[in-house]
């Protein structure tokens, strides 16, 4: 656990306390999960294979997993979040780190950038969102405000686990958020960012799949218009989260690890951890590929 003065997350806390996952050790990686939670799409075949050369720093948000509970998540969650994040980094002192941002993880890696690129060497996003508004989600965001249990069986198990019995309460939080920030739209290719993505110059990889769900039509040529100075990798057979799909988890990892090689030496403070043997990546059944 790490624990900080307050976050914009749950004002009116003090103090709050995170659970953190701290495994391997070498240069800073600080993994931003996605609006399920963390173990719905886990880094283990990331930690097997890079956790020797970076320590592994993976927070649960408030609201997630071990951390506090939250009623609801607020319009501007995500840039709560990046407060939170550099909250946490000050708590642990890490200098500097990598942040590696899975889907909500990846905006609210990409908002701390954008707030203070001055705390980071380098982002990889994966599954990143531009548009505020997603239409072709509306229909999935309605079935986790309104239907948690309809995203099947082996997903609510995997969810129940990180986060008790209120897992429901999780996905229904973030699906209402998510219809919020679309219908407070006033165009419909308004993006999340302000139009302050092109001021970004921390050094990016941005790692997507081509098939993934929730990416709209024309969502990621703006992106690259918007932050032309980034790499980016398109994974061909990719959904949602090719971090930790069967058919694309190492080639995402040697992806990274091709990134991560290229950026120049950064502070460390790290400590060794015990490392976990090689997992084969499983995929779930996700009929949304959201979190």
């Amino acid at each position: 656990m790490v624990e900080i003065a307050s976050s914009p997350l749950a004002p009116g806390v003090r103090p709050v306390r995170l659970h953190v996952r701290d495994v391997g050790a070498g240069r800073p990686l600080v993994v931003l999960h996605g609006g399920w939670g963390y173990e719905i799409y886990p880094f283990d075949r990331q930690i097997a294979t890079l956790g020797a050369t970076h320590r592994f720093v993976i927070p649960d948000r408030t609201g997630y997993g071990g951390s506090g509970r939250l009623a609801e998540q607020a319009v501007d969650f995500h840039q709560r979040a990046a407060g939170e994040t550099r909250a946490v980094l000050d708590a642990l002192g890490i200098d500097r780190p990598v942040l590696w941002g899975h889907s909500d993880g990846a905006v609210i890696a990409l908002m701390t950038a954008l707030s203070a690129p001055e705390r980071l060497s380098g982002l990889i996003l994966e599954a990143t969102h531009l548009y505020r508004n997603k239409p072709a989600s509306r229909e999935f965001f309605d079935t986790m405000m309104r239907n948690p249990d309809g995203l099947g069986a082996r997903v609510a198990g995997v969810l129940a686990r990180d986060h008790g019995d209120r897992w429901r309460d999780v996905i229904r939080i973030n699906g209402v958020a998510w219809r919020r920030i679309a219908d407070e739209r006033t165009r419909p290719d308004e993006d999340l960012y302000g139009g302050r993505l092109a001021q970004m110059r921390v050094p990016a990889l941005v790692i997507h799949g081509a098939q993934d769900p929730r990416t709209e039509p024309g969502e990621l040529d703006a992106l690259r218009t918007q932050m032309p100075a980034a790499h980016f990798a398109i994974v061909a057979e990719g959904g949602h989260s090719p971090h930790s799909e069967r058919l694309t988890a190492d080639e995402v990892t040697e992806t990274a690890r091709a990134f991560l090689s290229s950026l120049s030496s950064v502070p460390r403070r790290s400590r060794p951890r015990d490392l976990p043997d090689a997992p084969g990546p499983v995929d779930l059944p996700d009929p949304s590929g959201h979190a």
